[in-house]
């Protein structure tokens, strides 16, 4: 089968909901004639993007005056250009309105000349066995949601020379376009990662699922810059295309600090309604460092894959010392849960990205002169990680997102010590490293989410928190587990063995992914004191109107 670049060109964009309704609400507006009738040309240069959620939110925000951006009826909402007046206005009316976060690089890079890198990261996974035996993805479509895709060779074309893109959704700009808008790079590497058809110099391939299609959302601009609405309404575009192109698995390569419980973030929602629609969604969990509580939005939704990185240490063909990445983001969330989930090689990986891309003029250093760019961070491990599922879904498409996520963590390999004991809190490395051959040929099904209802989540009526508890000496355990607390500690000289140790599941410990209660009305945690920031979680202060940055996890040091 020959895929075809311009079909997108024959879709229409008329989504169900999308357009304007003609609902008459008089009655619901007539007490705001008055506060209304302010000097416009004031009220047009104190305008701030805002996402107004609640039934009618289009016609509300039409009502006002307010200048509609985003149609985000995923999560029953627009994004919208509002001035103080109209803000005061919605909230009178009880309408939620979260200010349209900013979304930006983040990291400094510091490194050596690049060199010849082989394909690591097929090779650590196991995925490499899985391409000896010729299961390399096929049948399965993946979003990457980032920056956009340059559709070079290696992307452009499958194993066998099939032409398997798609084309782009440019959320930006809410319009199809063909493969060659990435500006910044970045999504063009993590695509790289997850799905290139090229090989190394000894064979093997660079990307983890070399078949699988490819369709990208561009949401991200040359700089590496968006925010909540671009994002939300390419989530949105995705799980209305998912029949049509068969797409099985989404990637989300950015973070940004979480500043909400995450069922009321609006990012998470979009994401929350993906996962529900039957769309394995696979996030980074952010470059911000060992420190405990580091997990970002989307990461921090506890029903998603979220993945660390671990690097092996420059030493390729010697799986005895690898590590985790000293950028990654460790857990728990604030609900408690145990996060990232999984992980997988995030140092120094190889993938394609043009000279003249904004990442690869300003670090040439890490260009190889032809095509090729080296690159670290969370993002790349969760393209690896997104390959994978291609790969475990190729295999078994009657796969639900929970199997998936069940069969991944279930036959992941944890770092231990030579005495049995945890190298590495699960906080830090979730249930371990992913193990691609494993993953394919585990039939474990239920152990996932456990005790968690995402259709209750997403309407209101149940929220659910981990099994994560802080000890009295500020300490880290779980609950019910044997396994040992943990104070934040982390040591970058020492290394172990993931890929190697068949006996080295954390699973089989079943306590530790035990199954999630609901949200308590007390304390979530022994001293509210004891977790950074915690007035941010309470009563209306929930979502403060202030901006903050999320990165796509574009540049960390090399490791």
């Amino acid at each position: 089968m020959k895929f075809i670049p311009q079909v997108f060109q024959r879709v229409s964009l008329n989504w169900p909901g999308i357009a304007l309704l003609s609902v008459a609400i008089v009655g619901m507006f007539g007490l705001l004639a008055v506060s209304l009738s302010t000097n416009s040309a004031q009220q047009k240069a104190e305008e701030t993007s805002y996402i107004v959620q609640g039934k009618q939110a289009l016609q509300a925000v039409s009502r006002v005056g307010g200048q509609i951006t985003h149609n985000l009826n995923i999560i029953n909402a627009v994004a919208a250009n509002l001035n103080s007046v109209q803000i005061e206005a919605l909230k009178q009316l009880n309408f939620k309105l979260t200010l349209n976060t900013a979304l930006q690089n983040d990291g400094l890079a510091v490194g050596q000349r690049i060199y010849f890198s082989p394909a690591s990261a097929t090779q650590m996974t196991n995925a490499s066995v899985l391409h000896d035996a010729r299961v390399f993805g096929d049948g399965v479509t993946m979003v990457v949601l980032d920056s956009g895709v340059k559709s070079m060779s290696g992307l452009r074309q499958d194993a066998y020379g099939r032409h398997r893109v798609y084309g782009t959704y440019n959320a930006i700009e809410n319009k199809i376009s063909q493969n060659d808008d990435e500006e910044s790079g970045h999504g063009t590497h993590v695509a790289s990662v997850a799905l290139n058809s090229e090989r190394d110099i000894n064979g093997n391939f660079y990307g983890v699922a070399p078949n699988t299609r490819l369709i990208s959302v561009k949401a991200f601009d040359r700089a590496g810059k968006g925010n909540y609405a671009d994002v939300i309404r390419g989530i949105q575009w995705s799980i209305y295309y998912r029949e049509r192109y068969n797409i099985r698995v989404m990637n989300l390569s950015f973070s940004t600090e979480a500043r909400s419980y995450y069922w009321d973030d609006p990012l998470n929602q979009a994401v929350m309604k993906a996962w529900q629609s039957g769309i394995v969604v696979v996030a980074s969990a952010g470059n911000r460092g060992t420190s405990p509580g580091g997990i970002g939005v989307p990461g921090n939704i506890p029903y998603i894959i979220t993945v660390g990185a671990v690097t092996d240490a420059y030493t390729p063909n010697n799986f005895e010392d690898d590590r985790m990445a000293s950028f990654s983001s460790s857990g728990p969330t604030y609900e408690r849960f145990i996060k990232p989930d999984v992980v997988a090689p995030g140092g120094h990986l190889m993938g394609l990205m043009e000279s003249k891309m904004q990442l690869a003029s300003e670090h040439p250093e890490f260009h190889d002169g032809g095509k090729y760019f080296m690159m670290s961070g969370t993002s790349q491990a969760a393209g690896v990680v997104s390959g994978v599922v291609a790969l475990m879904i190729s295999q078994n498409s009657s796969l639900t997102p929970d199997d998936v996520k069940c069969r991944l963590m279930a036959s992941a390999k944890a770092a231990k010590n030579i005495d049995g004991s945890l190298a590495y809190s699960p906080l830090q490395q979730g249930a371990g490293m992913v193990d691609a051959v494993a993953a394919v040929s585990n039939t474990n099904s239920g152990c996932a989410n456990q005790g968690l209802d995402i259709a209750k989540d997403l309407d209101g009526s149940q929220h659910y928190a981990g099994p994560v508890r802080m000890s009295t000496e500020n300490k880290y355990y779980i609950e019910g587990s044997n396994q040992q607390s943990w104070d934040g500690a982390f040591d970058k000289n020492k290394g172990y063995s993931w890929s190697t140790m068949n006996d080295a599941s954390l699973w089989p410990d079943a306590d530790l992914w035990r199954d999630a209660s609901l949200w308590p009305d007390a304390d979530l945690w022994r001293d509210a004191s004891l977790w950074p920031d915690a007035d941010l979680w309470r009563d209306a202060s929930l979502w403060p109107d202030t901006d903050t940055d999320v990165a796509i996890n574009v540049w960390v040091e090399q490791e």
